[in-house]
């Protein structure tokens, strides 16, 4: 046992966690929308400190949304909030996409695949299996109001899957209309002989996303609920909820959560559950507040973590996400005739093949996600081959997005910062942006080989760059929902007036 201060536990954008244990390994699950590879799984003995276990899928359907094709995008949408299980030796994820309107089931005998994908009948929003030990199975979803349905187990070409036997779809649980936001983020489990379901939602009257919990004898209900907890950890006044319990080898129960925590995403914290004979509801942390310390048990002591994020000489191929290390993704599906690796020289060249009106529209950006509270990176550039309009450089990915970067005028180099800042919309943005950045600073280039920096904090949700020294002006940073994802560091390259140009990358730290 030891104790020590850890939330949050991931100081990433890992939203929409779902978490279970085999063995002594927990699995948690995460929301990548519209990144790829996707539906990234990681891996624990601690429930503190995680890696990388394994990426889903590398495609999800290739419609030209997720693509990139033309201005279609899937921004805001793609893979969302999965249920993870493990049932008779198999990995079930369940999950939809709202740019497809489809559920999806991936299953495996193994977290490192190969993955069989289904799909169910019907849109399971925020979805959660439950295998209950008599052999049926459930599936409750849905957004104020909560439905169940029964699925049976189906054998697959691979292996297994799931389907809807059955179209007896309950509601059972309902939302009042005094909410921001009614009832969805279902978790579903059956605990001592009785039915839990773990929701999410807003009361008007608390202002902030709220923990509750329902309860019942019988799957169908009826259910009794309440609300458990709102606390916000003194932090923004956003409130800590949504995600999946677990339950360790010694019989302690814990739970994973997320916290809206501005331009970095939406972070994981970690709090302990216990329960009282007296009431049938679990107690969050200290009675409704999350502890900053307490003890965790480590299933695997002296084990070395992988971080999630980190600096890249692009020499090794890791042979998972599309060749890199797993802590990279593409901004959507990649085109990878478009993108070459040369491992001797540590480069990565990226080509065009279309017209953009902006940043937001380029294939193959190559991202990672941000660390809260501050993070910066600095890359190599070899903007050489820009054909003329292109641009290429270093960017922070979101909405409000920012960069800077080489562009190729009148023959010449210059370099460039610039941003987007989204004003239509409200907090809802503007997910088909057709507008192109604001120019904040440009001087001509001695060469077209440059070393580009980027720093984030997160105290204010700022952003400036460098070269090594500060150039351009501080950049505002903030999560809306067009987008949907944190902040990310993004090697990009775009055309504006003629395709085929490329770009070379090297040396990235961060």
């Amino acid at each position: 046992m030891n104790k020590e201060s850890i939330n949050p536990i991931i100081k990433l954008d890992y939203p929409d966690p779902d978490i279970i244990r085999v063995d002594n390994t927990y699995y948690m699950v995460s929301t990548t929308m519209y990144f790829m590879p996707g539906c990234e799984i990681l891996r624990s003995y601690d429930l503190v400190h995680w890696e990388h276990a394994a990426f889903v899928y590398d495609r999800l359907d290739s419609t030209p949304a997720q693509r990139l094709e033309d201005k279609d995008n899937i921004y805001g949408q793609g893979m969302w909030a999965a249920s993870l299980r493990y049932h008779e030796g198999y990995f079930f994820v369940v999950f939809v996409c709202n740019d497809t309107h489809k559920t999806y089931v991936y299953t495996s005998r193994s977290i490192d695949g190969p993955w069989e994908k289904n799909y169910l009948d019907g849109f399971y929003h925020d979805n959660s299996v439950l295998f209950d030990d008599d052999g049926r199975i459930y599936i409750v979803s849905g957004n104020k109001d909560i439905h169940i349905k029964e699925l049976s187990l189906k054998k697959a070409e691979l292996g297994v899957t799931l389907t809807d036997n059955t179209s007896d779809d309950r509601v059972i649980i309902s939302d009042s209309d005094d909410v921001y936001l009614g009832y969805e983020g279902a978790h579903f489990y059956k605990i001592n002989g009785k039915y839990y379901i773990f929701l999410i939602h807003m009361p008007k009257s608390i202002g902030k996303r709220t923990e509750a919990v329902f309860v019942a004898d019988d799957p169908y209900g009826p259910y009794t609920g309440k609300d458990v907890m709102y606390d916000d950890r003194g932090y923004r006044g956003s409130g800590v909820a949504q995600g999946g319990v677990v339950q360790t080898p010694s019989g302690k129960w814990y739970s994973i959560l997320f916290q809206d925590s501005g331009a970095v995403g939406r972070i994981p914290v970690l709090m302990p559950i216990t329960w009282d004979e007296a009431s049938p509801y679990p107690i969050f942390g200290d009675d409704g507040k999350i502890p900053e310390d307490f003890e965790i048990e480590d299933l695997n002591p002296g084990y070395n973590y992988t971080p999630l994020v980190g600096s890249d000489d692009f020499k090794s191929d890791d042979g998972e996400s599309f060749g890199f290390m797993s802590r990279w993704q593409f901004n959507h599906e990649p085109d990878l005739s478009l993108v070459k690796r040369d491992t001797a020289k540590g480069t990565v060249t990226i080509t065009t093949d279309k017209l953009c009106d902006n940043l937001v529209q380029a294939k193959n950006i190559l991202t990672q996600r941000t660390l809260f509270p501050s993070c910066t990176c600095r890359m190599d550039v070899d903007a050489s081959d820009l054909s003329e309009g292109d641009y290429a450089g270093l960017c922070i990915l979101e909405s409000n997005y920012c960069f800077i970067g080489v562009t190729k005028r009148d023959g010449k180099f210059y370099l460039v910062q610039g941003n987007r800042e989204i004003t239509t919309g409200g907090f809802w943005g503007e997910r088909h942006d057709t507008e192109s950045f604001v120019e904040q600073e440009c001087t001509e280039l001695d060469s077209p080989k440059v070393t580009l920096h980027a720093n984030i904090c997160y105290d204010d949700d700022t952003a400036t760059f460098g070269y090594p020294q500060q150039f351009g002006v501080i950049n505002k940073l903030q999560f809306k929902l067009d987008h949907f994802t944190g902040a990310r560091f993004g090697l990009f390259v775009y055309s504006t007036k003629e395709a085929s140009g490329s770009a070379s990358f090297s040396n990235f730290v961060y």
